[in-house]
Parts: structure tokens; sequence; C-alpha cells
């Protein structure tokens, strides 16, 4: 798992742009998720060998500067409790605001890294005006310019130094399989666990969290073993009342990164929201097997069409990633919950299947022969060779002798021949094509 890095600050003061420069720079980007939420606010980055989950807490702030000011503390508050290390950010241009200040009150009282870091210093003049900036009482300050990237390698620097050590991941021989229930508040996640675990406690052994909030439970029932690991503490706190989006997607990062399968409940009687999308973007980014339950199924009034109508809706808002298992339970009469659990294991097997290369070759050239990707420019591309990786996910490379002329529709063919032969409901997969 990596550790969390929050960037705080007031509206305008560039940590959007600070953000993007993180998650895209030559040396430092993993990953950009763009479906995470509208507003691009969650990815992965890497600098020196070392690597850390990035949240942009801007974005959410609509209103008048004493609401501004109101949301703010409630996302600087937010960052401090869920955040490894908080980079807060000021714009040397507008100097040392009330906004800024209060933000640096709160920030005095963590004992969390903090680097303060002063946007928009492109010139020897502004480098001066940053001085001032030492009145906020957070010691040392970072001078950057989140347009162009300079300065951003000293504050990275210094992030991967006072960012804490993570806990070696323990080898263990036979690694249970990690499901973790995620979902908005009230979706009943917590209601389905207790329902699977029901009375029969001597099958639980209780394992102190990953986080402050996921709690590992091994469950060993009905010839299923795996470790569920119960997210229900992604919970509205008093003091975040309308920011539950991005409280969500914060809490949800850190157990979604942990798990081999999401399952994704979502209430019936409210639909499938913009929040439900971020949580199933979030947990395909990083790759993990999700299946969707629509919980609460008992409480909708229903005719013959329902369910049909209901999962049409669902697949379209998942587009293009649409081959995933969808399932209507109630977690209240224990309605299919042991078909859930079913699936989520087909989906952790899927996940984790290899494909002999004679056999992939067999079935997959002769579809490509059939097909081929279109010619550009008179130019005609031939497809020899394919096989699977060996990575934990499935990843398929195609040796081509001109890749660079394969489009995304024919990327698009190929996953879904994929899709068609073998069984990877549930599980996002990654399609190569390179020089041969």
């Amino acid at each position: 798992m990596n550790n969390i890095v929050a960037i705080v600050g007031r509206p305008n003061v560039g940590k959007s742009t600070f953000f993007n420069r993180l998650i895209q720079r030559r040396d430092a980007i993993v990953d950009s998720v763009s479906g995470v939420t509208r507003d691009r606010n969650y990815g992965k980055s890497e600098w020196n060998g070392k690597a850390f989950s990035v949240i942009d807490t801007g974005g959410y702030i609509k209103g008048s500067d004493d609401i501004f000011e109101a949301e703010i503390r409630r996302q600087v508050e937010l960052a401090i409790d869920e955040a490894d290390a908080i980079i807060f950010v000021v714009d040397v241009e507008e100097g040392v605001t009330p906004m800024d200040e209060e933000v640096a009150k709160l920030l005095r009282k963590v004992t969390k890294p903090i680097l303060l870091a002063v946007n928009k210093v492109d010139n020897g003049a502004r480098e001066k005006d940053a001085v001032e900036f030492y009145s906020l009482g957070l010691g040392e300050y970072f001078t950057i310019a989140g347009m162009n990237g300079s300065g951003t390698g000293e504050l990275l620097d210094k992030l991967v130094e006072v960012l804490p050590e993570l806990p070696e991941a323990t080898e263990e021989e036979n690694p249970l399989p990690k499901f973790t229930v995620v979902g908005r508040p009230n979706a009943g996640k917590s209601s389905f666990i207790n329902a699977l675990i029901g009375e029969d406690r001597f099958v639980v052994t209780d394992i102190a969290g990953t986080t402050r909030d996921a709690i590992d439970t091994t469950y060993n029932r009905f010839g299923f073993e795996f470790k569920l690991v119960d997210t229900a503490g992604i919970r509205r706190k008093a003091k975040v009342k309308e920011d539950l989006e991005f409280y969500s997607v914060m809490r949800s990062v850190r157990a979604i990164e942990h798990s081999d399968v999401c399952i994704l409940m979502i209430d019936a009687t409210r639909g499938f929201e913009g929040q439900d999308q971020n949580i199933f973007w979030l947990a395909e980014k990083n790759r993990k097997g999700i299946v969707i339950l629509v919980n609460k199924w008992d409480l909708i009034e229903k005719d013959t069409l329902s369910t049909r109508d209901y999962e049409r809706k669902i697949r379209e808002e998942l587009q293009p990633f649409t081959d995933v298992p969808i399932l209507f339970v109630s977690a209240l009469t224990k309605q299919r919950l042991l078909k859930a659990l079913e699936v989520a294991v087909e989906v952790y097997e899927n996940r984790k299947q290899r494909i002999a290369t004679s056999k992939f070759n067999d079935l997959m050239l002769p579809i490509i022969e059939a097909t081929p990707p279109p010619a550009i420019k008179g130019k005609y591309v031939k497809i020899k060779y394919c096989m699977q990786l060996p990575t934990p996910t499935p990843q398929f490379v195609f040796f081509a002798n001109l890749p660079q002329y394969i489009k995304e529709p024919y990327k698009r063919f190929i996953e879904n021949k994929l899709r068609e032969i073998y069984n990877f409901s549930g599980v996002p997969i990654d399609i190569y094509f390179r020089q041969k």
C-alpha cells in the first residue's frame, strides 16, 4: 500500500496545476486517473523509487468567501485525518492572506510532515517576496512554479524523505484473497458483512486493521476462505457534511489499493450515482477485480423488466468497461448473498488465470488474420505473435511490424474478442502492441 499525500490550500493558488505536474511528470508519474472524479483529484506518483498516492483537495468549493472558509477548513481537517503527509500550497502573487493564516493555524497543531510550497515563483524578484511566508510559522518553505515545474524536484526530494516507512509486506505462504466491501455511506456494507458472518462467530478471526477503519476478517464458511475487508468506516463525520464525495473517495483509496476484489455496494433506492461511479473507476484504474451488488432490492417495486432496465442503466454508465457482474441482493433478507460470494471468488480466479502462449496464439492469430488492423497511409500492419505477460493482473502483448499505427478502436476489438473467448468478467485487462 502507498502513503497518501494530500495537497491543500485555498482556491486558485495552483493546487491542481501542481497536482497534474506531480502525476504526469516523466520520472514521477505512474498513473493519472481521469474517471475517479470529474475533478481528477486522485493519482499515483513516484519519486526516487518511492511510490505514493496523491489527493488534490481542490475542485469542491462553491459559494461565497465565508463558505469558502468553512469548506477549506473541512478539507484541511480531512487531509490531517487521512493523509500521511500534507503539501500546503500558497500563492506568492497574493502574499499571505487571512485564509492562508487560518489553514496554517490548523496545520501547526499537526505532528504529520507538512511541506509549505510557495507557488508561482518564476523569477528572482518573486523569490525574495516568498520570504514573508515564514510568518505562517511552518518553518522552511519551498519555492515552486507549478506551470513550468521549477523547484518541484527539491520539494519532492524532501517529501519522499519525510514520508513514513511503510511496513514491509510479509510474504505469506498461501495468502488469502482480499475482498474489500466498498461503497458510499448507508449503502448497506455493514449489514452485508454482518449477514455473511452471522452468529457463527467462531469462524472469524479479527486482525488489527491495515487502516484506521478497515478491519480484516478471515471468512471461512460454505467452502470459501478469504479475507473480508470491511470499509464500513467510509462514513460521514459531522464536520464533513457536504464533502461526502471527496471524503468517500479519500477513505476508499487505501482500502481499494490493498484488495484483490472490490465488492461495490450500491443502494437500489438511490440508483448508480456519481459517487458510486467514482469508487468504481478508482477500483478499475487500480486494476482490481470488481463485483457490483445492488443492495436493498427488496425495497424496490418491481415488474418483469425492472432488473433488466436497472442493469442496462448501470452498464451505460460503466462504458467502455461493461464486462462486470451485477447482482441484485438484499442484506436484510439475505437474498442472493451466497451467490455474491461465489461471483466474487470467480472474479478473483479470473484475475489470476494464466493462458499458455501456444494456445493463445492458436486462438488469437486466426481472428487477427481474418480482421487485421486497418491500413493507414498504404501501410499494412501485421501481427505475428502474442502472449500474456507474467504480471499479477491480466496483461497481453501483441508484436507487430508497425504498432504505432494500431488505434484505440482496434485495441477495443481485440479486448472484446479476448473477453468472448476467455472469462475475464469483472477484471480490467491491459493490452499492449509492441515492435516485434
